[in-house]
């Protein structure tokens, strides 16, 4: 699979007067939507196609993803939308949390019992397609799934063997946001670089022991981690098939990741994991301003500012999307494609399937509801519709607009591997949390991360 290339700066027009462009372009909407006109197909034209092609006949389909509540609501309100234009058509769906989510997902992949319609994660396209097989071609359906609506680009990043497996919902990258009202209560200044950052340790710990000003779990450490690497040396992480970084310079970067624990910047894993919550804004101490600070995708970032919100003990915190704190002379992170939709290869009812994709991506009443639940959107038309009606979350445009122009570097296709990032028997998780109780240092760390990331990138 071809890497994730870095596309320009896109934002939405909104009230607040953000502009935001296509995936796979740096034009404006409205000149996107101008270039585009002789090879894009309208909405109404869109919805024309797929009645005509619906057969009628009663059709059950099964669609999965994960999310946080708000995504949850709004994604069931779009299924009572689609059932209601397709009256024939009855959509069970199934939902919950990431924590798990992958390892019960590929289960049902590769078993053959998976939902019709599927959210995935991009990197699941390789690990879980079985050479093109577990997912059906969506090529053979755009009598009712508009992929005009796609760049070339986007799309090919989701095929195998010059199959389209999946359609591209959003591109995403990491930002930091912080909880301002936190801030202010210690009396220091939201961190802009490292000095900045050591120092809301020391004024966090002085304030209170309990408090942090980051919280980080062993997958955000890895990528906070590779964030500093690529600050610091200018490199993709992985180039070639191959980890670009020495083990020194991994060392380099184990090192990093321990100084913000002994510098008071962010908890140890033990106490993490002590607060016994299923998810970081889930955790008593993120919703009552204990720990003020995530490093976050930027299309998930809805939920931590619902749950501040929702604080009983703490009402009127602020969130904010902070600056990308600097940590060298480049600038660390990298973007990707956030989440993709899929149809099962043996989906009984795979053009349905596709309906209800081409629903909630392409057609003006499932883009409404669906807003940026999901991120800023990489079809045109969603584009064009959240645009016209001013649609919109905020902080999330906000967020991505950040990062489209900030981060350049590439991921490669395994970063994502269930191998590594499985919670709690992935390289990601077993080597940084030994190396958070001290059972490793640095340099075992870094050989460990090594040759578990070579394995799978050979495997």
């Amino acid at each position: 699979m071809k890497k994730i290339k870095q596309w320009a700066a896109m934002g939405l027009a909104t009230a607040m007067a953000v502009s935001l462009s296509a995936c796979g372009g740096g034009k404006s909407t409205s000149e996107t939507a101008a270039s585009t006109a002789a090879e894009t197909t309208s909405a109404a034209a869109s919805e024309a196609t797929t009645e005509a092609t619906t057969s009628g006949e009663p059709v059950e389909l099964k669609f999965s993803w994960w999310g946080g509540d708000s995504r949850h609501a709004a994604t069931e309100e779009a299924i009572k939308a689609f059932e209601a234009k397709y009256p024939n058509i009855k959509v069970t769906p199934e939902y919950g949390a990431w924590t798990g989510w992958e390892e019960k997902q590929s289960l049902n992949i590769l078993g053959g019992n998976a939902a019709d319609v599927m959210q995935i994660n991009w990197n699941w396209i390789e690990s879980y397609s079985q050479g093109g097989t577990a997912f059906a071609n969506l090529e053979d359906y755009s009598d009712v799934l508009d992929l005009k609506q796609f760049t070339p680009e986007s799309l090919d990043l989701c095929k195998v063997d010059n199959k389209l497996m999946a359609v591209p919902i959003s591109l995403t990258g990491r930002v930091f946001y912080w909880n301002k009202t936190a801030f202010e209560e210690v009396g220091c200044d939201i961190p802009t670089d490292l000095d900045s950052l050591y120092a809301a340790g020391a004024a966090f710990k002085a304030k209170d022991p309990d408090m942090y000003p980051l919280a980080l779990g062993e997958y955000d450490r890895m990528i906070l981690m590779v964030y500093y690497l690529e600050s610091k040396y200018g490199k993709n992480w992985v180039e070639g098939g191959e980890v670009n970084y020495t083990e020194d310079e991994v060392k380099d970067g184990m090192d990093f990741i321990t100084e913000l624990e002994t510098k008071h910047v962010i908890p140890t894993l033990a106490t993490i994991q002590g607060d016994m919550a299923d998810s970081l804004d889930k955790n008593a101490k993120w919703i009552d301003g204990k720990y003020a600070g995530i490093f976050e995708w930027d299309s998930s970032a809805s939920k931590f500012m619902a749950a501040l919100e929702g604080s009983v003990n703490k009402p009127g915190q602020k969130f904010v999307v902070g600056e990308f704190v600097k940590m060298g002379d480049n600038n660390g992170g990298f973007t990707k494609i956030s989440m993709a939709y899929a149809v099962a290869g043996n989906s009984k009812h795979p053009k349905e399937a596709a309906m209800l994709i081409n629903f909630l991506l392409n057609d003006e009443e499932g883009v409404k509801i669906v807003s940026t639940e999901r991120g800023i959107p990489c079809s045109t038309e969603g584009l064009k519709i959240l645009e016209a009606n001013k649609l919109g979350d905020p902080l999330t445009i906000e967020a991505n607009t950040k990062v489209m122009n900030y981060s350049k570097f590439n991921l490669d296709s395994k970063f994502e591997h269930n191998d590594l990032k499985a919670n709690p028997d992935g390289v990601y998780y077993k080597v940084f949390g030994k190396l958070s109780t001290g059972e490793i240092d640095s340099k075992q760390a870094a050989s460990e991360l090594i040759k578990g990331i070579t394995e799978t990138l050979e495997s």
